[in-house]
C-alpha cells in the first residue's frame, strides 16, 4: 500500500493555515469589540478649576492638605470622579486674575470655582475696579460655556463702614446678575478662629480648610452635577 505523504502534508498546512486565519479573525472581533464596549460606557472625567489666590493655592500647607486636595478627596468620596485643576496665585488680585482668565481657559475646565479678591480689599484697592475685573472674568466665562460658582469675600472692618458695605455687595450682585452659582464667604466659619488659622491668623490650616470644604461641598455638588 502506498501512502501519499505530500498530498497529507499539503492538507495539514491547509487545515494549519485555516485555524491561524480564523484565530486572527476571532481575535481582531474580540479586541474591536473591547474598545466599542469601553468607548460607549466609559464617561469622560469632567473639570473642575479652582481659580484663586493663596487661600486655595495652599499657602503653608503640605498638597494633601490643600483646599484642591481635600475638595478632590470629599467629591470622591460622594462618587464624583472630578478632575480638579488648580489655578491659583499666592497674593493673586482680581487684577491678576482678568490678566491671567484666558490662558487658564484654554484648559478648556467645565466648572469653575472663582475666588478672588482677598488681596483686593487688604490692599484696600477701590471696590469698583474690584467689581469690574471680576465682571469681565464671569462675562468670559460665561461666554466660554463654563459653569461658575463664585465664592464671596468680606473686607476687612478696618478700612469703614462705607467700604466694606461696597465691597461686600459686590459678589452678591454679580452673582445674581450673572446667574452664577454663588457662596456668600469662602472663609466662613474660619475666619477670626485662631485654631483654624495659621500663624499669620489669615490662611487657614489643615484644619480650617477641612471646615471651608464641609460647608462649600454641598453647593460644589450642585456646581458639578
Amino acid at each position: 500500500m502506498i501512502i501519499n505523504s505530500t498530498t497529507d502534508t499539503s492538507l495539514s498546512r491547509h487545515r494549519s493555515s485555516r485555524f491561524y486565519v480564523l484565530s486572527i479573525y476571532l481575535m481582531i472581533f474580540m479586541v474591536a469589540s473591547l474598545l466599542f464596549a469601553v468607548t460607549v460606557s466609559a464617561k469622560p472625567i469632567k473639570k473642575l478649576m479652582i481659580f484663586g489666590d493663596s487661600l486655595t493655592a495652599g499657602y503653608g500647607l503640605k498638597k494633601k492638605n490643600s483646599f484642591s486636595e481635600k475638595l478632590s478627596n470629599a467629591l470622591k468620596r460622594k462618587g464624583f470622579d472630578i478632575y480638579i485643576i488648580t489655578s491659583s496665585i499666592s497674593g493673586d488680585t482680581t487684577a491678576g486674575g482678568r490678566a491671567r482668565i484666558d490662558w487658564a481657559l484654554a484648559e478648556n475646565p467645565d466648572f469653575l470655582l472663582l475666588e478672588l479678591g482677598a488681596n483686593d480689599g487688604l490692599r484696600g484697592i477701590n471696590p469698583l475696579v474690584t467689581r469690574e475685573n471680576l465682571e469681565v472674568i464671569l462675562r468670559k466665562l460665561q461666554k466660554n460655556g463654563v459653569k461658575t460658582l463664585l465664592a464671596g469675600m468680606l473686607a476687612p472692618p478696618n478700612l469703614g463702614k462705607e467700604y466694606s458695605n461696597e465691597f461686600n455687595n459686590i459678589y452678591f450682585s454679580l452673582a445674581e446678575k450673572y446667574g452664577t452659582l454663588f457662596y456668600p464667604f469662602f472663609l466662613e466659619g474660619v475666619a477670626t478662629e485662631t485654631k483654624l488659622n495659621q500663624e499669620d491668623g489669615i490662611h487657614p490650616n489643615s484644619d480650617g480648610i477641612d471646615e471651608i470644604v464641609k460647608r462649600m461641598l454641598p453647593i460644589v455638588l450642585k456646581l458639578v452635577k
